[in-house]
C-alpha cells in the first residue's frame, strides 16, 4: 500500500502512517512525470499541498489512485468534484492550519503597523549611518488595540483571526454570505474563558467601517474579490491582508492604492503570479511578504500530517 506525497509530509504523518503497514514515498516528481511514477509504482495514495496540480491527466490516466488527500483547506489544485465522480476519495485537512494562519496574519499587521517591513531592509543597510532619520521615518506607528478588524471569510481560519483579535482587545466585524452569526470562544491561560457573538455584515459595510482587513475566502472563479472599487469603498489609511489565495485582491489596484495613500500598507503570503510574484509587489516599501506559509509551522505539520494518516487509514480500514 503505496502513499507517495508529492509535496513533503511530517514524519508524524509517515510514523503514524508507516506504522498501519503503508510505504510512504516522499520523492518530489515533477509535474510532467507524475503519471508515470504513480503507474509505475502502484500509488493508491496521492497526497500534496498547493504545488503539485491533480487535474483529469492524472485522474483518468492513474488507475491504482484510491485517495487524493490534499495538506491544508483549499482544494483548487485538485479536480475535487471529477475525482469524485470518479469514485476516488479526496481529502484535505480544513482544521489543522488553522491556528497558523491566523497567527501570520498578526505578524503581518504587527509588521506594517509599525514598518517592520521596510526598517528590517534598511537598517542593515543604513542603520549605522542614517540612524536618527530613520527614527523619525518610522515614529508614526499605530497600535491594534481598540481598533477594528474586518474579516472577510468565517470559516475556521477567519474565526481564529477573531479569537486572536478579541483577545488583543479589538473590535471585530465580518462578512460571510454562508454564516450568519459566529460564537468565538477567547480562553485565557487559567482556563477562564469569554464567547462573543459576531453577526456577519455585508461585504460593503466592512469594508466602510474596518481600519484593518484579513481575506479568508477561496480562489475567486469570475474576478478579483478586491479592486479598484472596493479599495474605493475602504477607510483612508487602511490596511489589508490576504493570506488566503492569490488572485482575491487586483494587485495593480492594491499597488495603485498604497502610492496614493488610501492603504497604508498591505501583508501578503499568497500572489497572483505564484511561484513568481511581480517585482513592483515584491519591491514595494508598504507591504509585508510571505513566500505562502500560512501554514508552514511544526505545529500546523504536525496536525497535517496526522490528520491524513488518520483519514487514509479511516478510509481504507486499516485498523
Amino acid at each position: 500500500m503505496k502513499v507517495l506525497a508529492n509535496d513533503g509530509l511530517d514524519q508524524s504523518g509517515i510514523d503514524a502512517l508507516t506504522e498501519k503497514g503503508f510505504e510512504v514515498i516522499t520523492t518530489k516528481v515533477p509535474q510532467e512525470f507524475l503519471v508515470d511514477y504513480i503507474n509505475e509504482h502502484k500509488i493508491r495514495t496521492l497526497l500534496v499541498r498547493s504545488a503539485t496540480q491533480v487535474r483529469k491527466d492524472i485522474i483518468d490516466n492513474c488507475p491504482s489512485i484510491e485517495i487524493i488527500g490534499r495538506g491544508g483547506v483549499g482544494m483548487d489544485n485538485i479536480d475535487v468534484d471529477y475525482a469524485r465522480e470518479k469514485g476516488i476519495h479526496v481529502i484535505n485537512t480544513p482544521a489543522a492550519s488553522s491556528e497558523s494562519v491566523a497567527e501570520l496574519v498578526f505578524a503581518h499587521l504587527f509588521s506594517g503597523a509599525r514598518f517592520l517591513q521596510d526598517s528590517n531592509r534598511k537598517m542593515p543597510l543604513v542603520g549605522d549611518t542614517e540612524f536618527a532619520g530613520l527614527k523619525k521615518a518610522y515614529a508614526a506607528g499605530i497600535e491594534l488595540r481598540g481598533k477594528t478588524i474586518g474579516i472577510i471569510g468565517m470559516g475556521r481560519i477567519g474565526q481564529e483571526v477573531a479569537r486572536i483579535a478579541l483577545g488583543l482587545g479589538m473590535r471585530v466585524v465580518a462578512a460571510d454570505n454562508n454564516v450568519g452569526r459566529a460564537s468565538i470562544k477567547v480562553k485565557f491561560y487559567n482556563n477562564q474563558f469569554i464567547n462573543v457573538d459576531i453577526e456577519t455584515e455585508s461585504l460593503q459595510d466592512v469594508l466602510k467601517h474596518s481600519d484593518f482587513i484579513t481575506l479568508h475566502v477561496p480562489a475567486q472563479k469570475d474576478g478579483y474579490m478586491i479592486g479598484k472599487n472596493e479599495f474605493e469603498m475602504m477607510k483612508n489609511g487602511v490596511a489589508i491582508v490576504n493570506c488566503s489565495r492569490g488572485g482575491v485582491i487586483d494587485e495593480a489596484a492594491l499597488i495603485e492604492a498604497l502610492d496614493s495613500g488610501k492603504v497604508k500598507f498591505a501583508g501578503l503570503d499568497v500572489f497572483i503570479n505564484e511561484p513568481t510574484p511581480s517585482k513592483e509587489i515584491l519591491n514595494h516599501s508598504k507591504i509585508s511578504l510571505t513566500p505562502h506559509t500560512g501554514a508552514s509551522t511544526l505545529e500546523a505539520q504536525d496536525r497535517i500530517g496526522l490528520s491524513l494518516a488518520d483519514q487514509i487509514s479511516s478510509i481504507l480500514q486499516i485498523q
